[in-house]
């Protein structure tokens, strides 16, 4: 693993050798030189470094992941919201990755829309929950069946309605879990590190 991937080098000759890797990039930079030099080792054009020593002619593939935007911002009067660029699968998914579900929507029953175990699941929605849509969902669930309901907002007592299902505010039951409000992700490095040309990472790498 290169947590400060630069021009890509680690990468390339990770992939040239056959070896598994992870690269680490901030910025733009993960696109115009990270993602680039990836492309050309796979396309087989880049011709650095080990590529004579290993015969690399190119092939095989990598998965290139964007850290996801904040999930919880505060508002004008300092209240935690959630952040708008989430859309309500965006949001559902997130969620369940933070209390340790599987996002894995039922086609037949709409709250089934997280799985725990083989009786709990996580219904994340961004509409107020009043006691009518509650019992709705109440009806359908069978003996033995764990629900969690993640919402906006709820009314009042609807938290002690029933000992089966849970409900919880989606800004509050997350805040103890992650630091939300960021904007950036600067890691603050005191010395950060200088990218040299290719050429010279080459030779080092040889």
């Amino acid at each position: 693993m290169d947590s400060f991937l630069g021009s890509g080098t680690t990468a390339a000759v990770a992939h040239k050798m056959g070896r598994r890797y992870i690269g680490i990039e901030m910025g733009n930079h993960a696109y115009t030189h990270c993602k680039t030099r990836l492309d050309s080792v796979i396309a087989g054009t880049d011709l650095l470094g080990i590529t004579k020593a290993q015969n690399w002619q190119g092939g095989g593939g990598y998965r290139f992941y964007e850290v996801a935007p904040t999930l919880i911002n505060k508002d004008p009067f300092d209240e935690y919201v959630i952040n708008g660029a989430y859309d309500a699968d965006m949001l559902a998914a997130a969620v369940a990755l933070h209390e340790g579900f599987r996002y894995q929507p039922d086609s037949s029953l709409f709250w089934k829309q997280s799985v725990g175990n083989e009786s709990s699941y996580l219904f994340v929605t961004t509409r107020h929950l009043n006691s009518i849509y509650l019992d709705s969902i109440k009806d359908t669930m069978e003996e033995g069946e764990y629900l969690i309901i993640a919402c906006r907002s709820f009314d009042s007592g609807l938290d002690k309605a029933y000992g089966n299902i849970t409900v919880k505010k989606i800004p509050q039951m997350l805040l103890d879990r992650c630091e939300f409000g960021k904007t950036d992700y600067n890691l603050n490095i005191v010395h950060p590190p200088v990218y040299d040309d290719e050429a010279e990472e080459e030779e080092q790498d040889e």
